[in-house]
């Protein structure tokens, strides 16, 4: 009777086996994707880098590049091709819709919108009626000026009254100087403005008007890219998804990673920020990046009434949550 192989020979072969199918194991190949900023990176961009920190973009087959643009030119960008994805605005799809170039928009990063008019609260300009005769600090976007004129308009005000000042992008160097009242966001610069301990006077848009409580900013893609690639767009998301689900869990770690990869912020504003967008990201929707019809069917109308647009927009190609996990 022959007598079996001794245990530690058995253990060797099993060891070089082994190591033999390491080394004959082909590396996983990841898709290569990329992902367009709408600005310089802020709290509005931290899921994005979540997942890209937590590995979720790899979990999904994806390699992953987080761009950085000059201002405007994302929505450019996605529509040719030249990245999968980007960030943008509902205005911003609506438009590019309305002139033939095909963007959709895969998911709402904010569930509501946080923007609003602030000014010095010394100040006392406390509602619209109190923007006559005051200095508007422009950031000269298309529909700005407009609803601007329609909230002055249902507050009994004269938007002629008003002073537009263009070219107006940095709220802390101008208000109280260039201009007296600006438009804003809360999450950025209304956090900011508590941290440096600057009492502001704020009304928020959607409280203004729902018509203006519209999805900014939003994650975008184009119809050429969704329709070659959904099994990519659907991993995708899902990703996406997840990084954002992190910040409303962990704040204070979503912001720690975002300050990882983008050292140059100030911690202390991106903290706050982060605390502050927790709760506004989902909001009271069901999950987070869902889209409403009524919302994107009010503002196409409402822009197309006020011919910021050449046509109006079919609104159920704008948009579409098909992609959400």
């Amino acid at each position: 009777m022959k007598q079996g192989l001794p245990l530690l020979i058995v253990i060797v072969l099993m060891l070089m086996l082994s190591a033999c199918g390491k080394k004959d194991a082909k590396p996983e190949v990841l898709t290569p994707v990329t992902v367009t900023l709408d600005w310089t990176p802020n709290t509005n961009h931290t899921g994005l880098y979540v997942a890209l920190e937590l590995g979720y973009f790899k979990e999904e087959g994806l390699d992953v590049e987080i761009l950085q643009p000059g201002q405007g030119v994302t929505d450019q960008i996605v529509a040719s091709g030249k990245s999968h994805f980007g960030v943008s605005y509902q205005e911003n799809v609506i438009r590019a819709r309305s002139e033939n170039i095909p963007l959709v928009s895969i998911g709402a990063v904010i569930q509501h919108n946080t923007s609003g008019f602030a000014s010095l609260k010394k100040d006392n300009i406390t509602s619209p009626k109190a923007f006559e005769g005051k200095r508007y600090g422009s950031w000269d976007s298309p529909s700005e000026q407009a609803i601007l004129k329609n909230i002055m308009a249902k507050n009994n005000a004269d938007f002629n009254k008003v002073r537009i000042v263009s070219g107006v992008y940095d709220f802390f160097s101008t208000i109280g100087k260039d201009a007296d009242f600006e438009w804003i966001y809360y999450g950025w610069d209304g956090v900011e403005a508590e941290r440096r301990g600057i009492e502001l006077n704020y009304i928020s848009l959607k409280d203004l008007n729902p018509i203006f409580d519209y999805y900014t900013p939003v994650i975008i893609s184009s119809e050429n890219v969704l329709h070659d690639n959904p099994d990519m767009a659907t991993s995708f998301m899902k990703a996406v998804s997840r990084g954002y689900e992190y910040c409303i869990a962990n704040p204070s770690g979503a912001a720690d990673i975002l300050l990882k990869h983008v050292p140059e912020l100030n911690a202390d504003q991106v903290k706050r920020s982060t605390e502050y967008l927790a709760k506004e990201y989902k909001a009271d929707a069901p999950r987070w990046g869902e889209q409403k019809l009524e919302v994107w069917k009010r503002f196409i109308d409402w822009m197309y009434q006020e011919r910021l647009i050449p046509i109006s927009v079919e609104v159920e190609k704008a948009f579409t949550n098909k992609y959400l996990p």
